[in-house]
């Protein structure tokens, strides 16, 4: 049954507007990616089909939400595009916030508080590991996209519940089998990054007296690339020259059988209509046998289509794996990790120290980066030739230029050999320095909106911040004081009520308590006053004296 629901709603436990007999309703989901609603019903639905109206509809976890994104009208039927709502993030701006060494969980809520309207989702994840992410003008859907890539995790979409886990899915024994469930499968296999010759460039464009490796594979034509790795070998730490060459050719040799291991095999993926009947969501286990395709693989779901008229799925999609066709990989898991860690080295040529704020665009390209090693320098290029390239980054012994406008373009960044580094801008996330020398640190101005300095006792509390808004320190049980041009100096307690303040002149305060004294226009004291009657005190109290005294 599907539910039509005004834009505004935000409970859908009723019949909402109107209970829509569609002809057709498919879902389709897809891991960290889009989930929408393709819908089909008769004009007599017109009043009810806008866009923005909400269109609740079952799923395999449940009764989800989708807005109308759009729709087109025809002689006899309606047709609408939804969207989750979790698109609606889309819609709630993040102008600047800063998660500074924050978990997935703290990240989400930083984020999800840090909208220019009151977020309408709530936020939660289990995903370890500590991160930063500088926000700046970016929606809160193209925020958690970032922390997605950042700190890793499955997207959990629960209409206006939004999760990151760690893990999704469940194994409920699921096989398919040709000539039992299995209707249709596809198998699609990519090429691109396929290498069974390889030349591998070390330290100092150092490389094999053989030149090239070979993989353990080999194919009609061989598959030949030239990638460059990074060595951390120390010519000092070997007593001779022949030494530091032989650890040189042993570690490039260990590196670039790794690399040949995984970059043998093409990337495959799947595509399988069948009857199934336990799959529940997005990363469950499935495992998938035709003896025809020599497919006998263990996977997780990655992508489907269901349709929400008959309760069933039209398709099932897995892969972007390594499967074990024909015992080419023992474990599945385990070549999905070394696959990602070879990757990473080999093709970012080992760029740990990359800037945070870089960092997912480094990674979104890793199949787009090409290394070309040309004697006296190296390059690496997003496409090839290298005469096409648009950005290319340039490395020789004066040291490194970025351009973005090919290999004869302006390299307008550049870090040369003496240490200096030049750059028309540079947007750094966490910078870490004993001692700082400048002469002036400027933060905010027009030009560079608002400036933001936090400091942080050793349990990583925020204790304070320095703003546009002025000075603002925070006491231990929530108070706090403020220092800036609309009022002064003030103090507030836990519960934000003014306290205390200084109006021009004038200290003004709730209540005080005074310890010893108080003199007033420098001629009359306030003191305290106590009465004996022997070594009984019969009575205390404050008593007016002249400063002079």
């Amino acid at each position: 049954m599907l539910k039509v629901f005004q834009p505004t709603d935000k409970v859908f436990n009723t019949n909402g507007d109107a209970v829509i007999n569609a002809t057709r309703a498919i879902v389709k989901k897809v891991d960290n990616s889009s989930f929408e609603l393709s819908l089909e019903c008769s004009l007599d639905y017109s009043d009810f089909i806008k866009v923005n109206n909400i269109v609740v509809c079952p799923t395999p976890t449940g009764e989800q939400a989708f807005f109308i994104a759009n729709f087109e009208k025809t002689r006899t039927k309606i047709k609408a595009t939804c969207k989750h709502l979790y698109y609606l993030s889309d819609n709630y701006l993040i102008a600047d916030s800063f998660v500074v060494d924050k978990t997935c969980n703290d990240a989400l809520d930083h984020l999800n508080n840090a909208t220019d309207t009151p977020s309408p989702f709530t936020t939660l994840s289990d995903v370890s590991g500590v991160n930063s992410y500088r926000c700046v003008r970016k929606s809160l859907n193209e925020a958690i996209s970032v922390v997605l890539e950042r700190w890793g995790g499955h997207l959990v979409r629960d209409n206006y519940n939004i999760q990151i886990r760690e893990t999704i899915g469940a194994d409920n024994g699921v096989t398919i089998q040709y000539r039992k469930n299995l209707k249709e499968i596809t198998v699609s296999e990519n090429w691109e990054n396929v290498c069974t010759k390889l030349l591998p460039v070390g330290k100092d464009g150092f490389t094999l007296d053989t030149l090239y490796l070979y993989s353990d594979i080999q194919y009609d034509i061989p598959f030949t690339k030239t990638v460059s790795f990074s060595q951390d070998i120390n010519k000092d730490d070997y007593s001779s020259d022949e030494q530091y060459l032989s650890a040189l050719r042993a570690d490039l040799i260990a590196q670039g059988q790794k690399y040949l291991e995984l970059s043998q095999y093409p990337a495959i993926n799947y595509t399988l209509s069948a009857n199934l009947e336990k799959i529940t969501d997005i990363g469950d286990v499935v495992k998938v046998y035709d003896e025809r395709l020599g497919v006998d693989i263990i996977t997780n779901v990655i992508a489907y289509e269901y349709d929400a008229i008959l309760g069933k799925y039209n398709a099932v999609e897995f892969g972007n794996m390594q499967a074990n066709l024909s015992d080419l990989l023992n474990s599945v898991s385990n070549s999905i990790n070394k696959e990602v860690t070879i990757s990473a080295q080999a093709q970012t040529v080992q760029l740990q120290t990359a800037l945070a704020e870089s960092e997912s665009k480094i990674y979104g390209v890793l199949g787009n980066s090409y290394v070309i090693y040309n004697g006296d320098n190296i390059l690496v290029v997003d496409k090839l030739p290298a005469e096409t390239a648009d950005n290319v980054i340039r490395i020789n012994s004066a040291g490194i230029g970025f351009s973005q406008t090919g290999i004869n373009g302006n390299f307008t960044t550049a870090w040369t050999i003496d240490g200096t580094f030049n750059a028309q801008a540079i947007n750094v996330i966490n910078f870490t320095a004993d001692m700082i020398k400048g002469g002036t640190l400027k933060l905010g101005s027009a030009l560079n909106q608002s400036g933001l300095l936090e400091v942080y006792d050793e349990e990583n509390t925020l204790i304070a911040t320095l703003s546009k808004d002025g000075l603002k320190m925070f006491g231990a049980d929530g108070s706090y004081i403020v220092m800036n041009k609309q009022e002064g100096f003030a103090g507030y307690d836990r519960l934000g009520i003014k306290t205390f303040y200084v109006n021009e002149d004038q200290f003004v305060m709730k209540k005080g308590v005074i310890e010893q004294e108080i003199t007033l226009c420098d001629k009359l004291r306030f003191i305290p006053v106590e009465i004996y009657n022997g070594s009984t005190l019969i009575n205390d109290g404050v008593g007016l004296v002249s400063v002079n005294i």
